[in-house]
């Protein structure tokens, strides 16, 4: 459990202090998945003197569950879907096309407004490490890592304070490693594993990203 984000990123940050001591940090990059994974990530960028930049991401949300992701659509149209769950809540072709279509207005907005038209960092031959507050599908995750791939980095990091431990495997597949604090058997949601899950303003994420 932990109080709040930024008591989880400074953790985190002390546990990949003990990833990168002996590498050197100055091929490495920071993305963080907005809005909780830029509080994690401010920590961690304090902590290690890296600067700290975005990646707008959008979770897909079932038709019943707002909170329940069924995929997730990041910058350059990129979208994952969460097979098993769409076949179980027999998501419609209908619903995902329209979901689709809305979420990448929203995307397009959210870069903009982000990153005042800024393209990502140059990531070719660099280590990024993709930080987010924490993986209960794993379909930001996923859509984050499927993004940075285009780029040719020489590696991919995740790193989170909190993990479904039955998403631990499928992520050591999809990433070179993953750095946690917390695997629980017993997962729902992300929020129940911080004492103050507030919702984060884009006011707050633009004040992390000057």
């Amino acid at each position: 459990m932990f109080k709040d984000r930024i008591e989880a990123g400074q953790k985190l940050a002390e546990r990949l202090k003990e990833e990168f001591s002996s590498q050197n940090l100055g091929e490495v990059l920071l993305l963080a998945v907005p809005r909780g994974g830029i509080v994690v990530g401010s920590q961690i960028s304090k902590a290690l003197g890296i600067k700290i930049d975005c990646l707008v991401v959008k979770k897909i949300p079932s038709l019943g569950n707002p909170e329940l992701a069924i995929g997730a659509i990041g910058e350059g149209g990129v979208v994952v879907w969460e097979k098993e769950i769409c076949e179980r809540l027999k998501v419609s072709i209908e619903y995902q096309q329209k979901i689709v279509k809305d979420k990448l207005t929203e995307l397009e907005d959210k870069m903009n407004f982000f990153r005042e038209g800024r393209s990502l960092p140059d990531l070719k031959g660099k280590t990024v490490i993709i930080i987010d507050d924490g993986v209960a599908t794993g379909a930001t995750v996923k859509v984050s890592v499927a993004i940075v791939e285009n780029f040719s980095p020489k590696e991919v990091i995740l790193a989170v304070p909190v993990i479904a431990k039955e998403k631990l495997e499928e992520m050591k597949e999809k990433f070179d490693r993953v750095v946690y604090l917390e695997a629980p058997e017993l997962f729902i949601n992300v929020g129940q594993f911080y004492e103050n899950f507030s919702p984060i303003s884009d006011e707050q994420i633009k004040e992390v990203l000057k």
